[in-house]
């Protein structure tokens, strides 16, 4: 089965864990350390199962109210939990690798400490478009202003990845805003997504020297 396949099995009850700080693309894998109660009971869920899990945002207004069951944004990303290690007091770390976008449907009611939603899939249709090559050449001009480090991880990623793929990639890697991130997750368009990124990429460069080669010249 694959992780779509997986994802779309889990969509009647996915599991959901609301992070403010952090928006998951479709593609990438972030680090979490969970800690809060019951989202470790989310995770111990998780591994026991189809390790399904969501990461979604916030609406506003929620700061009050983490501990409770605020409003969540409808736009979320499903993804599978490919790491995993418990640590200390039932703590996990945990790499969740992004598979798809979803949109929360409805809010499920049940004995559960974690939130968990029914939520419709919303998977990328294929596209191809001049945009493609644009934002990889951007991409691209971008690894002459940023730190070879950082260049060579985007680089092979960006040079494979098509369509959508390709802007939650390079979104993933150059946009550290939420807001902004979570803007372009909810950008269900790929060829104005492509372009979005591509124009977030622009800022970037505008504001970066090239980075001056080092050792010897010739």
């Amino acid at each position: 089965m694959t992780a779509q396949e997986r994802v779309e099995r889990a969509a009647s009850a996915l599991k959901v864990f609301p992070l403010p700080s952090a928006v998951l693309f479709p593609h990438t894998v972030i680090p979490l350390h969970i800690f809060e109660p019951r989202y470790r009971a989310l995770v111990r869920d998780a591994l026991a199962g189809d390790r399904i899990m969501a990461l979604a945002q916030l609406e506003s207004g929620w700061e009050g109210d983490y501990g409770g069951r605020p409003p969540m944004q409808p736009m979320m990303c499903a993804g599978v939990i490919i790491w995993d290690e418990q640590v200390e007091e039932g703590r996990y770390n945990i790499l969740l690798q992004g598979v798809c976008r979803v949109r929360l449907a409805s809010e499920l009611t049940g004995d559960k400490a974690y939130r968990e939603v029914s939520a419709e899939v919303l998977p990328d249709l294929p596209y191809v478009g001049p945009e493609e090559e644009q934002l990889r050449q951007a991409v691209f001009e971008l690894a002459g202003r940023v730190p070879p480090s950082f260049a060579e991880n985007l680089l092979p990623v960006a040079a494979r990845a098509l369509g959508g793929t390709l802007a939650d990639v390079v979104a993933s890697a150059v946009v550290p805003e939420a807001e902004r991130r979570q803007e372009l997750l909810g950008e269900l368009d790929v060829k104005r997504r492509l372009e979005s990124v591509m124009a977030d990429v622009g800022e970037l460069i505008a504001r970066l020297q090239p980075v001056r080669p080092t050792g010897p010249m010739n």
